[in-house]
């Protein structure tokens, strides 16, 4: 996974953020599954090596993808929904500015599709969803209430004319400098949906929170 990568998730949802609510620079309880572990084929004898193995470095690769990986058949998503929090927002399809990072809309009531990895409805991979906890400006980001979703919580994304059925099965807050990138954004394995922004204590200084709250929910039984 690239390194602008890491860059971007401990980013895109903090550059100009503030605690609007004391619950939000509480750590988000963990719950289900560990996160990095939903859908993530098993390693074969010929794996790359670890981070472990590699002093918890990531590979140096390049810059950023060539072309978008998603399925060319399966619609960019339009919306997301999650009954149980009251999230509803509209999503966009986001790639990379000038810098080589992922471009989260700036309107915070709205969220990103990273349109470079897997889409909501493709047959395999992590389909990617971030957006923004609050800002100064705008205070409450559409993502403001992931925090308090459960495992078995649905999740509903609109593809094309479809309404694509996700169920939680783990949540979790992650320090940003510990992210597992290569299995949030991997392009392979079981469908799943990832959905991340901020968590954790806010840290003055840096004007960002400490951590990434992720959500990792899978297709539910019935979805088309």
């Amino acid at each position: 996974m690239r390194r602008w990568l890491l860059v971007l998730v401990a980013c895109a949802a903090v550059a100009v953020a503030v605690p609007t609510v004391w619950f939000v620079t509480r750590p988000a309880p963990d719950a289900g599954v560990p996160v990095a572990s939903v859908g993530v084929p098993a390693p074969t004898t010929s794996a790359t090596p670890t981070r472990a193995a590699t002093n918890g470095k990531l590979p140096t690769l390049t810059a950023r993808p060539a072309t978008p990986s998603s399925d060319a058949s399966t619609p960019a998503p339009t919306r997301i929904r999650v009954p149980a929090v009251g999230i509803d927002a509209t999503i966009a399809p986001v790639g990379v500015d000038a810098r080589g990072f992922m471009a989260i809309p700036r309107e915070v009531r709205q969220v990103g599709w990273y349109r470079y990895g897997r889409a909501p409805g493709d047959p395999a991979g992590a389909a990617v969803i971030a957006g923004h906890v609050d800002t100064r400006q705008q205070g409450a980001g559409a993502l403001f209430p992931l925090r308090g979703i459960d495992v078995g919580d649905r999740i509903t994304v609109t593809v094309g004319r479809r309404d694509l059925q996700y169920q939680v099965v783990g949540k979790q807050t992650i320090v940003k400098q510990r992210l597992p990138v290569e299995e949030l954004f991997a392009r392979d394995g079981a469908p799943r949906l990832v959905i991340i922004t901020c968590g954790g204590p806010f840290v003055p200084e840096l004007s960002s929170y400490r951590d990434n709250l992720v959500v990792v929910a899978v297709p539910a039984a019935g979805s088309p």
